[in-house]
């Protein structure tokens, strides 16, 4: 079996590692269909820092992210290290998010069946489904769309509104997702899609949901005793696996 796997040197290097993964999440973004060109954002926090953050500089797609072409930025929008510009609404979302949440990872799309939801007056995700059980009671609802972003003031309202939650639902906008690492918010938000696209298949045959409880759903997201498999061991055997397909199908994110 072809596996991916970092170097000893870049797995030992947290930023290199960062730069990494940062740019295989854009290109499977674009494998999923999650992405739209060259908007939509994924930032990081730089390891070893609280306020600053790497993001792919604007105007790149994202099915040619490298590695070496994320920048660093802060929260004045100034470029740090790197070539090229992070996007206004970028600075504007992500940065206090970061600042005021403490998410490592902040990711936002417009990805299809998570924005058809968000379209609707009753955006609520259901836990209709095992999956769809694992982000309940973890996700907020912002449902006063203002428009584009383009001050620091609207994502600090957005990070009142997410609060402790790591799903934001944006009504009329889209989603955004935030994490302690780049696989642990990657695998969300690519379940976050699935289980959005079922309930919307679903809600679209005309007849009712059979919503899980609140007590089935806790059942399901407690670790079972017995389980060989950490959350956070299921999440980096996730991204090593997406990574091996990347391999095959849009390589060159490592360079």
């Amino acid at each position: 079996m072809s596996v991916h796997a970092l170097t000893p040197s870049q797995a030992a290097d947290p930023l290199t590692q960062a730069r990494i993964h940062l740019a295989a999440a854009h290109r499977l973004a674009v494998l999923h269909e999650l992405e739209e060109g060259i908007d939509n954002h994924f930032t990081v926090t730089v390891p070893g820092h609280d306020d600053r953050y790497l993001i792919l500089p604007f105007g790149l797609h994202w099915s040619e992210a490298r590695a070496s072409d994320m920048i660093v930025f802060d929260e004045a929008g100034r470029t740090l290290e790197g070539e090229g510009v992070v996007e206004l609404s970028a600075q504007c979302i992500h940065a206090p998010i970061h600042r005021i949440t403490g998410a490592r990872v902040v990711l936002h799309t417009h990805q299809t069946w998570a924005l058809a939801l968000n379209m609707l007056q009753d955006n609520r995700l259901l836990p209709a489904n095992q999956t769809a059980a694992f982000f309940h009671g973890h996700v907020a609802y912002d449902d006063n769309y203002t428009g584009t972003a383009d001050t620091l003031e609207e994502g600090e309202r957005l990070a009142g509104v997410i609060g402790d939650k790591h799903v934001l639902f944006m009504k009329n906008h889209g989603v955004l997702v935030t994490g302690n690492t780049i696989a642990q918010a990657y695998r969300r938000l690519y379940k976050l899609e699935r289980v959005c696209r079922a309930q919307v298949l679903a809600m679209s045959s005309g007849r009712p949901l059979e919503v899980l409880s609140d007590e089935i759903a806790a059942r399901v997201q407690a670790p079972p005793v017995h389980d060989r498999h950490s959350r956070a061991e299921r999440e980096r055997l996730y991204f090593e696996a997406m990574m091996r397909v990347l391999d095959r199908e849009l390589p060159g994110y490592a360079g």
